[in-house]
């Protein structure tokens, strides 16, 4: 497949889907009648926890892995990540049969860190945000693999957007879809195929108070920086990448922003409820229903569950 060196089209992403499709599951859409009474919304939940490799990012791990030829792919794969995106370029590499070199910071989750050393990884921590490029680099450097970023990419942003398409093929006429928001590679994705396929839907992203960086660039227009990211969202600390947030700027409508208390919540009404596993930053959008409930009430709203990889050991519940 051809590399996109700009934002993915409607075509681009049916023709990702389609390259994809093997290496991915068609993630079911699942309803709690007692979460509607709660909210006072129709919630539809896109439940990527039972994509492979327990998240969305197999998405767009998939579709950048996909694109690069085999010069590229002989040396393997790199790329940095807390621990979604670090399994789902590993299984990437795996189905390709190419070795994966990933960059994880010293606080990652062991669920995550154990799950990516199963899929064949060889594992390189560093200390903190700030260290992760620089660690890239020097295994590029030592490994001679190809770099797929976390979210600052076209051919990433085109995978994540093929969830919010299946979502909207099973769900007509949603008044607004939402989705977590961290780098923004699925937030950008799904503002994307909102435009293609529903127009008329309105895009939010949520984040947590405490990372609340992309709900601050979309007031001030340029990509803002978080002083802390001492989130249980461990999958929303990073900062908007130009591309990702090139995209949500001119197509996502709000940005809601909610405290660790209503994340917490949120995830164990899931639970209890849905009696499905999410992990903390799949539970914020719907922690930003309840936080809004006059805003939402009464609406078809559909929320992306992004992932369920949580250590059973370290419930904030």
């Amino acid at each position: 497949m051809e590399k996109l060196e700009r934002i993915p089209t409607k075509q681009d992403i049916i023709e990702t889907y389609e390259a994809i499709a093997e290496m991915i599951h068609y993630t079911p859409m699942m309803m709690s009648e007692s979460l509607n009474q709660i909210s006072g919304a129709e919630l539809f939940f896109k439940c990527e926890n039972f994509q492979k490799i327990g998240a969305f990012k197999m998405r767009g791990a998939a579709s950048a892995a996909i694109r690069l030829t085999d010069k590229e792919l002989e040396n393997g794969l790199v790329t940095h990540s807390s621990g979604n995106h670090a399994q789902a370029v590993a299984r990437a590499a795996q189905l390709l049969g190419v070795p994966a070199y990933i960059v994880m910071p010293e606080n990652a989750p062991s669920i995550k860190v154990e799950a990516t050393q199963g899929y064949g990884a060889e594992i390189i921590f560093c200390k903190n945000v700030e260290d992760r490029e620089p660690t890239v680099r020097a295994v590029v450097e030592r490994t001679g693999a190809t770099f797929i970023h976390p979210y600052n990419d076209y051919n990433v942003i085109a995978g994540q957007a093929t969830c919010a398409m299946e979502l909207l093929q099973d769900v007509e006429e949603l008044d607004v879809i939402m989705a977590p928001v961290g780098g923004g590679g699925l937030l950008s994705g799904t503002a994307l195929s909102t435009r293609y396929w529903s127009p008329s839907t309105k895009v939010i992203g949520a984040e947590p108070d405490i990372v609340n960086d992309a709900w601050r660039a979309m007031q001030s227009g340029q990509i803002e920086s978080n002083t802390s990211t001492d989130t249980i969202a461990d999958g929303l600390r990073t900062n908007l990448g130009e591309k990702t947030f090139d995209i949500i700027r001119q197509h996502v409508d709000d940005i809601i922003t909610v405290s660790e208390e209503a994340i917490i919540e949120a995830m164990k009404l899931v639970w209890e409820r849905m009696k499905i596993i999410i992990e903390p930053s799949c539970a914020v959008p719907l922690a930003a229903v309840l936080q809004n409930k006059e805003r939402f009430e009464g609406e078809k709203v559909g929320i992306i569950l992004t992932g369920g990889n949580v250590d059973l050991k370290k419930l904030p519940f």
